[in-house]
Formats: C-alpha cells, structure tokens, sequence
C-alpha cells in the first residue's frame, strides 16, 4: 500500500505550526539535552516523532517506524528497514543544533520504505513553508511544479555543500568550485539539490537513513545521482549507520555521474 502524498504533507505541516515554529527560539535550557557533544536533542524533537508515527502507521495498517531518536535509545528497530513490512523513516527535526541555539534552518523528514529501497520521500522546512517530495518512478515534486535539475553549470561555477575542511581542500584545485557551505540541516542541503540552488553535496560517517533515505530518492527523482565510494554503489535505506562508520563510508551526489567521479577526484576520496 502507498499512502496518499498530500496526507502526509499536510501531517508534515500540521506538526510544523503547532509543534515546531511556536517553540523557536523559546526553548527553555532545560528542554536541550546533549546526547553526545555538539548532538542535540530538545522536547520538540520528541513530541514531533511521537506525533508523526501516530499519525503516519495509521495512514498504512501495519506499517512500521524507524524514528531518530526511539533508534538512539533501541538501535535494534534498525533491523526493521532489512524486513519485508513497510517503515517509515522519521527525522522530526533535523538540523537539532540550529534549532537548539535559534538559528535557521531546520527541516522535517519523512521517508517510507519497503523491501530495502525508499518509495517515497518528504522535506519540509518549518520557516520558509517549502516541501519537496518524491515518489519512486514518479518524480520530484514542490507543489505541482514538477523539480527537474538543469544543465551541469561549469565546475567553477557549482555550488556545494561541504565541510570546512573539504570545501577549502577543493577551492584550492584548479578550475575546482569556489562556492561550498554547510548549514547544519541535511535536510535544507536536499531541498536545495533538488530546486537546483546547490549543486552537489558530500556526506560520510553515519549516513543515517533519518537523514538520506527520503533526501536521495528526492534528488534521483530529480535527475541526480549519488554513489557510496567504498562500497561502489549507490545508496540504499538499508545501509545501517554502524557498517558505514565501520567502512568509513563516503557519499558524492551530484547531477550527473561524471561530475559525481569529477568531484570524487578533486577530494582526493
């Protein structure tokens, strides 16, 4: 069973009127947790979660949940995204940090997943009311205007999304991007792929599917392309976060496969 794209839309927005923005930048210090350093969590994050997976299993009897945060206290419910049952992959507030300190911006992500690939996937960002959805097969979309990415511009001419460390590391190659940032919100970073404000984008380490599941099949279904460096392939929701750690797994997106190896080589991965 799918579920209805716009249900989940207006589920998406309803949490980000009545949960999200009324709470930003009017958190009390004792609703901010660290769960480790420099990774928040905040009472806003949990009440989000518990209300998207009420309301979302009941758009799809029997359908299962993977959340951030219940994964962060019962890592096992990782397993669930192996099985045959539908999930849905939940980041009630991605960008925790920004939010947590009254920056911008922060997103809600929502994925669902079924036998080991994303069908369908969401972003929403709370502040500018903007969300960009894809379904497997039937492309990218924000409101009715179907996103589909331009001509690659000139690599000088690219934008990306990359650490400090990386964007100065190819800045410094000839011909090489000039433009590269990071937000602090994957989230924001797959909405602007997909609308083609930047054009490519790095992540490693975890590669949590609260995180990409949703954001990769956004951008595939805008004509994008990704690929996991060391396992040679390109993502897939079922990639649990302590095997990419474990490989030290690195993911390239970019329009096309070319710039993907293009922009590969100028970081020396």
């Amino acid at each position: 069973m799918i579920p209805d794209a716009q249900q989940v839309i207006q589920i998406m927005h309803e949490v980000a009127t009545t949960l999200i923005t009324p709470r930003f930048r009017q958190l009390r210090d004792d609703e901010i947790k660290e769960k480790s350093p420099g990774d928040f969590v905040t009472i806003v994050d949990l009440e989000v979660e518990k209300h998207l997976k009420e309301k979302l299993t009941a758009l799809v009897p029997g359908s299962l949940v993977v959340g951030e945060e219940e994964a962060e206290v019962s890592p096992e419910i990782l397993k669930r995204l192996k099985g045959d049952f539908p999930v849905w992959v939940l980041d009630p507030l991605d960008g925790t940090g920004n939010f947590a300190h009254g920056r911008e911006p922060f997103a809600v992500i929502v994925a669902y997943c079924q036998g080991r690939e994303t069908l369908m996937g969401w972003i929403h960002d709370p502040l500018t009311g903007e969300t960009v959805w894809a379904a497997k097969g039937q492309g990218c979309w924000a409101g009715d205007k179907r996103l589909k990415l331009q001509a690659s511009p000139l690599l000088k001419d690219m934008r990306g999304s990359l650490s400090k460390s990386h964007a100065k590391r190819i800045k410094a190659v000839q011909g090489g991007p000039q433009s590269a940032r990071r937000l602090g919100c994957v989230g924001r970073d797959y909405i602007d792929l997909a609308l083609g404000n930047i054009d490519f984008a790095r992540y490693a380490f975890c590669l949590k599917p609260w995180d990409h599941a949703a954001g990769v099949l956004i951008h595939t279904e805008a004509g994008g392309y990704n690929h996991l460096i060391k396992a040679g392939r390109s993502y897939h929701p079922d990639l649990m976060p302590a095997q990419a750690v474990a490989n030290n797994e690195i993911m390239i997106l970019a329009p096309d496969m070319q710039t993907v190896e293009i922009i590969t080589s100028m970081l020396n991965e």
